[in-house]
C-alpha cells in the first residue's frame, strides 16, 4: 500500500514549485504559466457557477473583458470626469472600481438572466456575451477593434511589474487566494446552499434557502473573479483590443472548467493547464503534419469534449487525484460548541394545521374538492387514497408548494396560501419528498445540514474568510445530533447516495427535523421500502409523536398506515369520503369500495 500523503504536504510542495518556477523557467514558459493562472481564474468562477450551481454561462469573455476596458480607460485617459478622477492612473483603485462596477453589471443582466431555466439561460448568455463583445469594438472611447494601448505596469510597494516573470507571483497569489475563499465559501452554510441548487429549487426552498439569492450570488462571484482576470492580463499585455472577450473565448473557458473537472475547484486549474499547453503544442505540431495552416487545434478540442463528456464526466481532476494518495480528511465536529436554541413545540392536542374546505382546479379539472381535515400536535395522521385520488395535489395545498382556488389552509392559525416555502419552513412546518432529493456526493452530515439553514446567518464574506466557524460548529452539530436522533449516526460521513433507499428516506426525515419544525408532512415516506425498512422507519415516527411532533403522511400503504397512525383521512377522486380511527376506517363501505380490488 502507498503511503498516504497530507493534502497540506501536497499543498506545500505545490506552493514550493511555483516559487522557483520564475527563477528556473525559459520566459516562454513563464509566460504560458501566466496565461494559465489567469484563464485558471476565470474557470474558477464557471465551476462555482456551472459545476457547482448548475447554471452554464458561455459569457464569461465579457467580464473578462469589463475589467480590462475599465482599468485600461482609468489608467490611460487624461481627461476623466470629476467624480471618476480619483481613480485616475492607479492600477490598484481602478481595479476596485472595475470590481465595482462588474458587480453592478452582473446584478443587472443576473436579474434578467437567471430568470431563465433551461436551455434559454445559456442562450440568454451567449446574447449578453456578443452585446458586450461589440460594444467593446464599437465604442471610440474603447479605442474601437484597434484598442487601448499605454497600459502602465502594476506597481506593488513601489516596485513596478513590467515583465513576465515579475507578474507572474501576484497573477497566482490571486488566483490561489480565489481558491482558498472558494473552498471556505463551499465548505459553509453559504456553500451548502448553493451545492443544494443542484437538488432542486422545490427541495432547497423548502429547507429554507433563498435559491434566488443563491444563484445570484455564485453569478456576481464568478463576474469578479472574470474581472480581477480582465484586470491583471490587461497590465500584463500593456494593452486591450476585443479579441480577448468574443464568445469563441467564452465557450474556451468553459471547455476548460468542464475538462478539468467542474465540480471540483482544482479542476479549474488542471483545465486551463490542459487547455492552454496543449493549444500551445497543437498549434505549433498540427500545421506541420497537416502541411497546411488553419485552426486545427479546435477540431482537436471538440472531438476532445464529446469523449471526456463520454467517458469521464466529472473531468479529469477525480483521475488525477486517484494517481496521488492523498490522506482524506475527515471533518470534526466540536463537540463544546453551543447548542442551537429551540423552539417549543405547542402543546400536546393542540391544532397546528387546519384545511377548511380547500378546493384546487387545474382547468375544468378539479383535483381536490372541499377537502377539510385537520392536524394536532403530538398526532400522527394519515392522508390515504388511491392513485390518482388528489393526494399529493393536497399535499402541495398544504405544504405552500401550491395555492388553492378556494379555501384555506392554517398553519399555527396563520394562513399559507401566499407565503413562500422558506417563510412555511420558518414558521415550523418542514416536510420530505416522494421522491427522495438528497445531494448523493455530499456526506449525510452534509446533507442534514442543510434542512438547518434558517437556524444561521452568516453569508459569503464570513464564509469566504472563515468568520464563520462558531455558528457552523453549531449547525454540524444540530444535524449530528438528528442523524443519531434518527438512527443513522454509523453513516454520518458516508456519502448519501451509498445508502440504501430506507436509509435515504430516514435521511431525509433527519434533514427535515434539522428544522426545528412542530409538523412533519411525510410525502409517501414508505414507497419503495422492505418490510424491514417500514419498521425502522414506523419505529421512528412513533418515537417523534411521543416527543409531541405532529406528522402527517401522505401513503398508499395500508398496512403500513393502520398500524401506525392516530387518525386517517381517506380520499377518492379529490373528495374525503372517510376520516376517523384505524379501525372505524377500516370498516367504512366507501373505503372498502375505493379498494375493491387491492390497494396498490
Amino acid at each position: 500500500m502507498k503511503p498516504m500523503l497530507s493534502p497540506r504536504a501536497v499543498l506545500g510542495a505545490f506552493l514550493a514549485l511555483l516559487l522557483v518556477a520564475p527563477l528556473v523557467m525559459p520566459p516562454f514558459y513563464v509566460t504560458l504559466l501566466n496565461y494559465i493562472g489567469l484563464y485558471a481564474l476565470v474557470a474558477l468562477g464557471l465551476v462555482l457557477l456551472t459545476g457547482v450551481g448548475g447554471l452554464t454561462s458561455f459569457g464569461q469573455a465579457a467580464f473578462v473583458g469589463l475589467g480590462a476596458y475599465t482599468t485600461a480607460v482609468l489608467t490611460t485617459a487624461t481627461d476623466l470626469p470629476a467624480w471618476l478622477a480619483w481613480a485616475g492612473g492607479s492600477p490598484w483603485l481602478a481595479l476596485v472600481v472595475g470590481l465595482v462596477f462588474t458587480a453592478t453589471v452582473a446584478l443587472v443582466l443576473g436579474s434578467l438572466t437567471l430568470r431563465l431555466s433551461g436551455h434559454y439561460l445559456p442562450l440568454g448568455t451567449i446574447a449578453w456575451g456578443i452585446s458586450l463583445y461589440f460594444l467593446f469594438g464599437t465604442l471610440e472611447t474603447l479605442g474601437g477593434h484597434t484598442g487601448l494601448t499605454g497600459v502602465p505596469p502594476i506597481a506593488v510597494f513601489g516596485y513596478e511589474l513590467t515583465d513576465g516573470s515579475q507578474i507572474f507571483y501576484l497573477i497566482w497569489a490571486f488566483l490561489l487566494s480565489a481558491v482558498l475563499t472558494t473552498q471556505n465559501l463551499l465548505d459553509s452554510r453559504e456553500g451548502r446552499a448553493i451545492r443544494a441548487l443542484k437538488g432542486g429549487m422545490v427541495m432547497a426552498e423548502a429547507m429554507g434557502v433563498n435559491t434566488a439569492r443563491s444563484r445570484m450570488v455564485i453569478f456576481v462571484i464568478a463576474a469578479l473573479h472574470a474581472c480581477a482576470s480582465g484586470w491583471l492580463y490587461a497590465h500584463m499585455q500593456r494593452f486591450v483590443n476585443p479579441t480577448p472577450f468574443g464568445l469563441h473565448i467564452g465557450i474556451e473557458y468553459l471547455f476548460m472548467a468542464v475538462v478539468g473537472g467542474a465540480g471540483h475547484v482544482w479542476g479549474a486549474l488542471l483545465g486551463a493547464g490542459v487547455i492552454t499547453v496543449a493549444k500551445q503544442w497543437l498549434q505549433d505540431i498540427l500545421p506541420r503534419l497537416f502541411g497546411q495552416s488553419g485552426n486545427f487545434e479546435v477540431i482537436f478540442f471538440g472531438l476532445m469534449m464529446i469523449v471526456i463528456l463520454q467517458r469521464a464526466r466529472d473531468g479529469l481532476w477525480p483521475l488525477v487525484a486517484r494517481l496521488v494518495p492523498v490522506r482524506a480528511t475527515r471533518r470534526k465536529l466540536d463537540a463544546a460548541a453551543e447548542p442551537l436554541p429551540r423552539k417549543a413545540l405547542p402543546a400536546r392536542g393542540e391544532v397546528i394545521l387546519e384545511a377548511k374546505e380547500v378546493t384546487r382546479k387545474f382547468g375544468g379539472l378539479v383535483a381536490n374538492n372541499n377537502m377539510s381535515l385537520t392536524v394536532r400536535a403530538g398526532e400522527i395522521m394519515a392522508l390515504i387514497g388511491p392513485n390518482g385520488a388528489g393526494k399529493s395535489t393536497m399535499f402541495n395545498q398544504m405544504s405552500g408548494v401550491d395555492t388553492p382556488t378556494s379555501g384555506e389552509v392554517l398553519f399555527l392559525g396563520r394562513p399559507v396560501a401566499g407565503r413562500g416555502s422558506r417563510e412555511i419552513a420558518r414558521m415550523g412546518m418542514s416536510r420530505t419528498f416522494q421522491h427522495v432529493k438528497l445531494l448523493p456526493t455530499m456526506s449525510v452530515l452534509e446533507n442534514v445540514a442543510i434542512g438547518a439553514h434558517l437556524r444561521g446567518d452568516k453569508g459569503v464574506f464570513p464564509s469566504a474568510w472563515r468568520l464563520d466557524r462558531a455558528e457552523e460548529a453549531r449547525l454540524l452539530n444540530e444535524a449530528a445530533r438528528q442523524i443519531e436522533r434518527v438512527g443513522l449516526a454509523e453513516h454520518m460521513f458516508d456519502a448519501a447516495g451509498s445508502l440504501a433507499l430506507g436509509q435515504q428516506r430516514i435521511l431525509e426525515i433527519a434533514r427535515a427535523l434539522a428544522a426545528d419544525p412542530c409538523l412533519l408532512l411525510l410525502d409517501e415516506p414508505a414507497a419503495g421500502l422492505r418490510f424491514k425498512e417500514k419498521q425502522a422507519l414506523a419505529e421512528l415516527l412513533r418515537k417523534l409523536r411521543g416527543e409531541g411532533m405532529g406528522i402527517l403522511l401522505v401513503e398508499h400503504d395500508m398496512d403500513f398506515v393502520m398500524g401506525l397512525v392516530d387518525r386517517i383521512v381517506v380520499m377518492e377522486f379529490g373528495e374525503k369520503i372517510a376520516e376517523g380511527l384505524p379501525e372505524e376506517v377500516q370498516q367504512n363501505p366507501a373505503v372498502l369500495e375505493a379498494y375493491l380490488g387491492g390497494v396498490e
